[in-house]
């Protein structure tokens, strides 16, 4: 979509941007060599010098350019170019960033290899491998995971970043990650429709106080089905705000996801459902457990 975009050049807005398109004008390359009648030979060659810029950026890889030069509305219009250098992420942790709160694990997924991180095992190699990205997909991300991560590992994270809560949205889903993936199609089945946000602490205090490995596996299981499920719903999304561009551009297929390499452990659900069947807030109120799970 970027090289038929040409909103990011200052002063060109979405009115700008049709009359563009309508004048018959579909892509940046069709700019540079012969621009619409309606706008100045001055301003053309403006436009033009931008438009160069634009389009050794992209041939470049440099996410940021856009990032910085695109509104947060239409940051959605980077995924396709910048597809290869993106990684889905997604964090679990015991609460909300409160003192004494911790990141239990995180997965990663760049389209094609999944990996994974947990506290007190390698939780701390995450840091070098998502630098190795130019753009991160996350689901409130901008809210909640990249400050989390930010402030656990004293880092910032530089990169382009499409949160998908603020996307779907302008297309017409909200609620949370699960929510939306129902409405798109793609809801979780069996075991792993019970897991949630409260579900992933208990699931970590009872492989850290209980050493229920089969915990540990449930809680990874839940937390690369995130990322996996994420790279579907980009692409959804990004077909479907295609679809209010006046111009013919082809969407993107979602590829079939690989294996998540590990499985929820029914047992091991039912008997923590068993033992704490009231889900409670996910917040202050829950932590940290106190009299069921012992610090």
């Amino acid at each position: 979509m970027l090289r038929h975009s040409f909103i990011h050049v200052p002063s060109i807005g979405m009115t700008t941007e049709r009359r563009i398109w309508n004048s018959g004008i579909r892509s940046i390359d069709d700019f540079i060599d012969a621009p619409p009648a309606f706008i100045s030979a001055t301003q053309s060659q403006r436009i033009a010098s931008h438009l160069h810029l634009a389009r050794n950026r992209i041939v470049r890889g440099d996410a940021g350019y856009f990032y910085d030069n695109l509104s947060s509305k239409d940051h959605w219009r980077m995924f396709k170019e910048f597809r290869h250098s993106i990684a889905y992420l997604d964090i679990e942790t015991t609460g909300l960033g409160s003192p004494g709160d911790i990141i239990t694990t995180i997965a990663l997924y760049d389209g094609k290899e999944i990996k994974y991180y947990v506290n007190g095992q390698n939780l701390a190699c995450f840091v070098d491998d998502v630098m190795q990205y130019d753009v991160i997909v996350t689901y409130n991300g901008k809210t909640f995971d990249i400050p989390f991560i930010e402030n656990y590992f004293r880092i910032r994270m530089p990169h382009a970043h499409l949160d998908l809560r603020y996307i779907l949205r302008s297309i017409g889903f909200s609620g949370g990650l699960k929510s939306c993936e129902r409405q798109l199609g793609i809801g979780r089945r069996g075991s792993l429709a019970d897991v949630d946000g409260f579900f992933a602490v208990l699931l970590w205090y009872d492989y850290t106080r209980g050493k229920n490995i089969k915990s540990l596996e449930t809680l990874l299981s839940y937390n690369i089905q995130d990322v996996l499920n994420l790279e579907y719903l980009m692409i959804e999304a990004y077909n479907r705000k295609l679809t209010d561009i006046p111009l013919s551009i082809d969407g993107l297929s979602a590829p079939a996801p690989p294996d998540n390499p590990f499985a929820i452990d029914a047992q091991t659900v039912h008997r923590l459902g068993a033992r704490f069947p009231v889900r409670e807030p996910f917040g202050p109120a829950m932590r940290p457990l106190p009299g069921r799970f012992p610090v």
